[in-house]
């Protein structure tokens, strides 16, 4: 459950990228036309729905827009020595960390079935707030599952920079291995080794 909410959250920032603009939109309509607008996409899409890795890079590829804050979610988690990396360093971090992500959880995508909803949990910030965290909860055959989104004012939009699943936010679940590795190889050892994992498929 942990992985397709993952998925979930990071394949649905993208999908959303182009289908909304959220000018005047409050975060909690913006988290919900999300929500459904991956849902329909996931429950539509038989490649997806098998694992497809192939189709979901693709669908990914073609809707990076604004509504995702990628490099902040990125550099959060490298933690301090995403400062000192050189702009391409930046970019394959970037490009590897998103490979990963889809890699890893790409198998959970068949957890979806046509009873799974996604409730909204009371928006508590305020109209003026420029970063806030809009709450959901996953539900279907089994208990409710939670899944949260950290979100940031970007002029009249939204964009997400980080997910909470199950209790744990996307950010931290990596930041302590991502250290790891930068401790023993540096910025081009952990490239390396996400480059790795993902030509071998590995885990995350």
């Amino acid at each position: 459950m942990r992985k397709f909410l993952t998925l979930f959250a990071f394949l649905g920032s993208f999908l959303l990228a182009g289908s909304l603009h959220a000018q005047g939109v409050a975060p909690d309509a913006f988290v919900r036309q999300l929500s459904d607008d991956v849902l329909n996409a996931i429950k539509s899409d038989k490649a997806i729905q098998g694992g497809d890795v192939a189709r979901i890079r693709d669908l990914v590829d073609a809707k990076v827009l604004p509504h995702v804050n990628f490099q902040r979610m990125t550099a959060a988690t490298v933690g301090r020595a995403w400062r000192t990396a050189t702009p391409e360093q930046q970019k394959r971090l970037q490009d590897e960390f998103k490979t990963l992500l889809v890699r890893t959880y790409a198998g959970a995508l068949t957890q979806v079935k046509s009873s799974t909803t996604i409730q909204l949990k009371p928006w508590r910030g305020n109209a003026t707030d420029a970063e806030t965290v809009v709450r959901t909860e996953v539900r279907g055959s089994s208990d409710p599952v939670q899944l949260d989104y950290r979100l940031e004012k970007a002029g009249d939009d939204w964009r997400i920079y980080d997910v909470n699943v199950l209790g744990v936010w996307l950010v931290d679940q990596y930041k302590n291995s991502f250290a790891q590795e930068i401790a023993s190889g540096g910025i081009d050892g952990l490239i390396a080794k996400l480059a790795e994992r993902n030509k071998t498929g590995g885990k995350g």
